[in-house]
């Protein structure tokens, strides 16, 4: 937690202590603390090992190194005791070559000298020195884990455990407090997405009616908003079908689970039935950041493989590519859609709006309001209408319970039969 004699000062940044016993705990440490860390550092390389092969380093990395110092003064210490022989040692975790190029540094012969690479299992290990230690190969055994160093003690293998030098543990902090410096610029990155609304787009296009448009467009707006403020972002109207939102990059990170989904998507579906278009773009500027955006959106309805770009123009990272449409008119033959067929032919004929309530429907269905009031419902669940407020009157009784029929639905199906 110190960097030690000779500082030439504090690190400028919170130190967060995680100890543990055993370096295979490192893994659970890193899981403990979670996003709240801009960098993690290492002891050794054998907990960096194990957290970075279970996959739990989302932050970057690195660890305090153990070979070139540390390795010399282990091997300085080992010949100024008689109980040890370097020339005879097996080592485990570092590198054969940095082991070869330590020995060569100080004039030692590396042909009584034998490594194991892999970082394995502790057991493992010391079964690999405790082996050649019994047949005689060895004479000694330098480790750089803590959990080996104690049972070949305890079976009475001459062990000596690599330790990091001061030098090392300031130059490792050095390291971290730059990694994490870098990552929180990274995360500070200015980002804007653009949301496209198809339907508002091309609503206008459409005999529909003007407050039906107002009523989606402050349903949109509110969830936008919803959005934003739970990832600490602002969000605003540009136009009558687009919506900026604008962000840092980390904070779209998350939302994004790291640029492979477009973020807003499945809930405005799942809470207002309609899709939208999302283009990412970074940029030094809210200008820049917008332009991406917008370049991003355009190119993501073009290709439907990227919505993200960083402030270079750059993809970010491809989007999981949507599956294929099947040859069948499978969507047509659900009750919903069937509705909403015999509907929009009937509104055609007629040349009325795509806005209608029980009373309509069930005549154009030739079915009871009750009955059509419950066919209504169904096409919002599944996402083929749109509830609009109660038209409220002064006459008495239930006011009229409107509904806007996303026809645009039937169009894309039969488009892609």
């Amino acid at each position: 937690m110190l960097m030690g004699p000779g500082s030439t000062g504090p690190l400028n940044a919170r130190l967060i202590a995680a100890a543990y016993r055993d370096e295979q705990e490192a893994t659970d440490k890193v899981l403990r603390l979670g996003s709240a860390i801009d960098a993690y550092l290492f002891a050794s390389p054998v907990p960096y090992e194990f957290a970075r092969k279970a996959g739990v380093l989302t932050m970057p990395a690195t660890y305090v190194p153990l070979g070139g110092a540390s390795l010399h003064e282990a091997l300085l210490r080992a010949t100024l005791d008689e109980r040890f022989e370097p020339t005879r040692a097996s080592l485990d975790v570092l590198g054969r070559s940095d082991v070869v190029e330590a020995y060569s540094e100080v004039d030692l012969p590396v042909d009584g000298i034998h490594v194991h690479e892999e970082l394995t299992s502790t057991s493992q290990l010391t079964s690999f020195h405790e082996g050649l230690w019994r047949r005689k190969v060895t004479k000694m055994a330098i480790t750089c884990v803590r959990g080996v160093a104690e049972r070949l003690e305890a079976i009475g293998v001459p062990t000596m455990r690599l330790r990091p030098t001061n030098a090392g543990v300031r130059s490792a902090l050095q390291t971290a407090g730059l990694l994490g410096a870098h990552h929180r610029l990274e995360e500070a990155q200015l980002g804007v997405v653009i949301v496209d609304v198809p339907t508002l787009r091309d609503s206008t296009r459409r005999s529909t009616p003007r407050y039906w448009r107002d009523e989606l467009r402050l349903a949109l707006q509110r969830l936008l908003l919803q959005e934003a403020h739970r990832i600490n972002a602002t969000a605003h109207p540009v136009d009558d079908h687009t919506f900026m939102v604008t962000a840092t990059r980390g904070s779209l990170v998350s939302a994004t689970e790291g640029f492979r989904q477009p973020p807003f998507v499945e809930r405005i579906k799942a809470e207002l039935g309609i899709a939208i278009e999302v283009g990412i773009g970074m940029g030094r500027t809210t200008q820049d950041a917008e332009t991406h955006a917008r370049a991003a959106l355009s190119r993501a309805q073009a290709t439907r493989q990227s919505f993200a770009v960083d402030r270079e123009g750059r993809s970010l990272v491809p989007a999981q590519r949507a599956p294929q449409r099947q040859q069948t008119p499978e969507p047509l033959r659900t009750k919903g859609r069937e509705t909403l067929l015999r509907l929009s032919e009937k509104i055609a004929e007629e040349e009325g709006p795509l806005v209608v309530d029980a009373e309509n429907a069930g005549r154009m269905l030739g079915v009871t309001p009750r009955t059509a009031r419950r066919l209504l419902r169904t096409l919002v669940e599944e996402g083929l209408a749109w509830p609009l407020p109660p038209n409220r009157t002064l006459q008495p009784g239930r006011p009229r319970q409107l509904y806007r029929l996303i026809v645009e639905k039937i169009d894309k199906d039969k488009a892609s039969r």
